[in-house]
């Protein structure tokens, strides 16, 4: 596996790791953020390029503020009013959206230099990223000890493999935040992708972006992508739920029938024909459809407009703290949070 520093924050160094995925495709991972910061996939005639958004120094990931490619937590996703209560206890985070805490707090886990490890697999090497949150960090409790696996599924795909355990009752919810382009990072719009999400229910938001703790059919509403759909398709509907997410920024419910993996969404691009299928062990999925992207250069200078890049975020549904109801993302003490969710790309 190549290696190699990429620069120093708060004067700690930076890594970046090529994994070969098999293929064709591999993907750059540094060690700021266990981010993804290159993937490099092949399209039907056989160009290689890189199908995520990024930058390409880490100074800009330690001031970005669109989670471009990180893992996020404790908490992925938002809590409502940055408050929660656990075994009695409320706990206030920082609210670094609205009222809301997003993401796990402006100095979560995509904000963190993680410990690398190189590992063999059948598959061939894989990243192990590791990181310990002290009690208190962020206002989450307990002492929490989390390690993710970046590793090849030896046909084109990349597989994350998230486990955690902690000294106290505590809440997880790790995901990837990448934001995909399958024509390149570089080809502007993604309205033109087509998407399936295999759910028949989502969770329906507020104003502030906040599942109102209802669980609705998609069907007949602008969030049915039970068959291929253009993501442009709907996106600026006159629907309640599209106007309070200035496009998609919502939570499926994951169809399942047992544990375990299953494919949760596929999206293709029709010009290149790259697919992307995700799996996950996850109960929900969200689908952003990049509605908060401003101009902001990324990777070789490109201007990354609004809607020029689409995530699939693989998580327990937002705000389950405050919607009892909701799969829990509560760890207990001495129990292990162990979740994986696949990137698998064809052509």
């Amino acid at each position: 596996m190549e290696r190699k520093t990429w620069g120093e924050v708060a004067g700690q160094e930076v890594e970046l790791f090529t994994l070969d995925l098999g293929e064709g495709n591999k993907a750059e991972i540094s060690t700021f953020g266990a981010a993804i910061v290159n993937l490099y996939v092949l399209d039907k005639q056989g160009k290689a390029v890189d199908v995520s958004l990024g930058y390409d120094n880490v100074q800009d990931y330690v001031n970005c503020s669109k989670f471009f490619g990180v893992a996020v937590g404790r908490h992925a996703n938002r809590i409502g009013g940055a408050e929660f209560t656990l075994n009695g206890k409320s706990y206030k985070l920082a609210a670094n959206e609205g009222k809301n805490n997003l993401h796990g707090g402006p100095g979560g886990f995509s904000k963190r230099i993680w410990k690398p490890e190189v590992m063999e697999t059948e598959q061939g090497e894989a990243l192990k990223l590791t990181y310990f949150s002290p009690d208190g960090e962020e206002g989450f409790p307990g002492n929490l000890q989390v390690e993710i696996v970046y590793a090849p599924t030896g046909t084109g795909g990349l597989s994350m493999t998230y486990t955690a355990t902690s000294d106290q009752d505590t809440v997880v919810n790790l995901t990837n935040h990448a934001y995909f382009n399958l024509a390149g990072h570089d080809q502007g719009s993604i309205l033109d992708h087509e998407l399936e999400i295999y759910a028949d229910l989502y969770t329906p938001i507020d104003a502030e972006l906040l599942p109102t703790g209802e669980i609705l059919k998609v069907e007949g509403t602008p969030m049915d992508f039970r068959a291929k759909t253009a993501m442009g398709a709907n996106i600026d509907s006159d629907h309640e739920q599209i106007r309070y997410g200035g496009g998609f920024d919502h939570n499926w419910v994951v169809r399942r029938t047992e544990p375990g993996l299953v494919k949760a969404a596929r999206a293709e691009d029709p010009k290149t024909g790259r697919v992307l299928e995700v799996y996950t062990t996850k109960p929900g999925i969200q689908f952003y459809s990049g509605n908060f992207l401003d101009g902001g250069i990324g990777k070789g200078g490109v201007s990354y407009a609004k809607r020029s890049g689409f995530c699939l975020e693989t998580q327990f549904f937002p705000n389950s703290m405050r919607r009892l109801h909701f799969p829990s993302p509560v760890l207990k003490a001495g129990e292990r949070y162990q979740h994986t969710t696949i990137y698998q790309f064809l052509r």
